[in-house]
């Protein structure tokens, strides 16, 4: 297999196929390795743990077919130090030859046909509009669990509506919920589970396309993006019954701007060290957000807000806080509220179709 190409298209290629590249690289040293086909002027760089696979096409200068495994962390740390311009790729039976300027390196490649056969996602291929998927994802993603341990809740249920699509995550503290009206992307009563690493990746990669074309399997889901494709395993199991937690009657709401409070959040949490929630303090003078460390100090301010009900004071983890402010759409959102023990949801006046519920903190 040889080739030349850019270095800039060729790294950026590497690079988004090396986010999938495995961890796990004493359990199967392949997978520590990006696998690179080359036909005719068309290179696919593929990277995968098994669970996610991200495969790049690009074109190039080709001048002998064949295909690699190579080293991901080493190849991308290689190309990326070569001077700006033309490169030339030149595989022997074990080596990989790179040139670029006055520089040469040579790296050793992994066994080809030791690279695992990946799953594909066979379903019929479906459009998505680009933006607004995006942007529920912007709003659902962060809310799901980071934590292996419990897999469900590591994924972002995909479930049909009766007028279009709705994304719901939760990590058991927090619920996000995203709908689109008109996304007819599931059959009526379907839903999956796809993990949200998966789906981060999906929304690093729309760039500026007006559509994403997704496919479901029975285990795999497929999103492609001009030249970019991301498969991910789906995640098997029942996703919390989460309808019931969503409150009916709240008797209290703030109504705030929404980057006044997300600035007064950022500094006031600076005194919040140590797991520390912070309080907002809410009544008809408006909203005070206070953090208070032991041995360490406090942190006081007063936000201009509007608000109906009785004065409430209520603790939240101040990221998870963040996190909600940062992706609610609107100059101004709404937080609503029961008392100091019950679910709070954040809404978006200009926006009816994002909800984001978070637990409070009890404090003394």
């Amino acid at each position: 297999m040889k080739l030349r190409c850019e270095r800039d298209t060729l790294v950026d290629a590497l690079m988004t196929a090396g986010r999938a590249v495995s961890g796990r690289g004493g359990q199967l040293p392949v997978l520590s390795g990006l696998h690179l086909v080359l036909t005719g002027d068309q290179l696919v760089v593929t990277g995968s743990d098994l669970e996610l696979t991200i495969a790049r096409t690009l074109l190039v200068n080709g001048e002998r077919d064949g295909s690699a495994v190579v080293p991901a962390k080493l190849l991308s740390d290689v190309v990326r130090s070569l001077e700006p311009g033309g490169i030339e790729l030149d595989f022997g039976e074990i080596d990989l030859a790179i040139r670029g300027g006055r520089s040469e390196f040579s790296i050793r490649t992994i066994p080809t046909d030791e690279f695992p056969k990946l799953a594909e996602a066979t379903g019929a291929e479906i459009s998505i509009e680009a933006g607004s998927f995006v942007n529920a994802l912007r709003q659902v993603v962060p809310a799901a669990s980071g934590d292996d341990s419990r897999p469900i809740l590591t994924g972002v249920l995909l479930t049909a509506t009766d007028d279009g699509l709705r994304l719901v995550a939760t990590d058991s503290y927090r619920l996000a919920v995203a709908d689109l009206p008109g996304s007819s992307v599931l059959e009526a009563g379907q839903s999956v589970l796809v993990p949200s690493r998966a789906l981060g990746e999906v929304r690093r990669m729309v760039g500026d396309a007006n559509e994403i074309q997704l496919r479901l399997g029975e285990s795999e889901a497929a999103f492609a993006v001009e030249g970019l494709v991301v498969t991910t395993r789906l995640i098997d199991g029942d996703f919390p019954k989460y309808q019931g937690l969503i409150p009916t009657d709240q008797s209290n709401q703030l109504d705030v701007n929404r980057e006044a409070m997300l600035d007064a959040v950022k500094r006031v949490r600076l005194l919040a060290q140590e797991s520390t929630p912070l309080r907002l303090v809410m009544s008809d003078d408006g909203l005070e957000i206070v953090a208070i460390t032991q041995d360490v100090g406090e942190g006081h301010e007063t936000v201009d807000a509007g608000y109906t009900g009785t004065e409430l004071t209520v603790a939240f983890n101040p990221q998870f806080l963040l996190d909600g402010l940062d992706v609610a759409p609107g100059e101004i959102v709404s937080l609503q509220t029961q008392d100091s023990l019950k679910p709070a949801v954040l809404r978006s006046p200009d926006d009816p179709n994002f909800l984001y519920l978070l637990m409070p903190v009890r404090v003394p």
